[in-house]
């Protein structure tokens, strides 16, 4: 017993010493950042001068009264709202599409999906400011046919937040739509088969079967999706160059926010409060689902 205590020992200690240079330089570039993100949040820098001083939660105050700030919170939250739960629900309704007995070539179709999952933002951004150009964009050209007037998608305040969210979800689903798929396939098809017995129609496997056991499934999608919803900044920066934050700042956007303070104005110690007080508010999302998702 002792001599299998020593051996477990030593390949422990071996996968220890292994993992060991991996884990360092992973802490360091992970968790250094972060806490030179924090000091910085407490401090005034400008980037360029030397000098640190630190003003305690200046920053943080200054923050809270900024109508920029807010303003991007606000548009921030719309987009999120706007985004994961339409980017939940086309998803699973394709997955439960494509796992239906009725359609064929299934791999083409994912592979359709998930085309625009592997293209990179900027180019994916690019085509859909050209398909909202208000001059020979694809959208309104489409319209003109049913006599609608030809808009300004990206620079109207009541469509540009939407037009980007919409673009937004077009790019994510057919990645959670194929992880909806491997929850539908992983459900045993016994479950199916004694609901059918008992004259349960597909609604009903669907609410009742589907749905409960697709519950860590869904967790997964509504978490990943919402910190992605909250990091948006590429699309939002190349759909509106040369009008960012115009009309009336209505696409200006958390992460823009602090790429605009930080990058263009200098203020690190600004930005960087800014920082924490986005990953504060991913963190605090991310437990409240979790929460709920246990209590259900």
């Amino acid at each position: 017993m002792k001599r299998i205590n020593q051996t477990r020992r030593k390949q422990l200690l071996f996968c220890f010493y292994v993992l060991l240079p991996t884990l360092a330089l992973y802490s360091f570039l992970r968790f250094i950042p972060i806490g030179s993100t924090i000091v910085l949040s407490f401090q005034k820098w400008n980037l360029l001068d030397a000098v640190k001083p630190f003003i305690g939660f200046n920053n943080y105050v200054k923050m809270f009264k900024s109508q920029e700030f807010i303003g991007a919170l606000k548009n921030t939250v719309f987009f999120v709202l706007f985004t994961v739960p339409a980017t939940v629900v086309i998803s699973l309704a394709l997955a439960v599409g494509l796992n239906s007995k009725k359609v064929k070539i299934v791999p083409f179709y994912q592979t359709i999906y998930f085309i625009p999952v592997v293209t990179s933002m900027v180019p994916v951004a690019v085509v859909w400011k050209w398909i909202y150009d208000p001059s020979y964009g694809l959208l309104n050209y489409f319209l003109s046919f049913f006599d609608v007037e030809s808009k300004a998608w990206l620079i109207d305040p009541k469509s540009a937040l939407s037009s980007i969210a919409i673009m937004s979800i077009w790019k994510v689903i057919g990645y959670y739509m194929v992880v909806f798929l491997v929850g539908i396939k992983s459900i045993s098809p016994q479950y199916y088969e004694a609901a059918e017995i008992d004259g349960a129609n597909g609604w009903q496997r669907f609410t009742r079967i589907t749905l409960p056991l697709l519950k860590p499934i869904t967790l997964f999608v509504l978490v990943i999706s919402s910190i992605r919803a909250f990091q948006v900044f590429t699309q939002v920066y190349v759909m509106t160059v040369g009008s960012q934050g115009a009309p009336g700042n209505v696409v200006r956007v958390l992460v823009y926010e602090i790429y605009e303070n930080g990058f263009r104005f200098f203020k690190m110690g600004y930005a960087s409060a800014e920082a924490m007080m986005l990953f504060i508010i991913v963190a605090v999302l991310t437990l409240i689902q979790f929460r709920i998702a246990k209590e259900k």
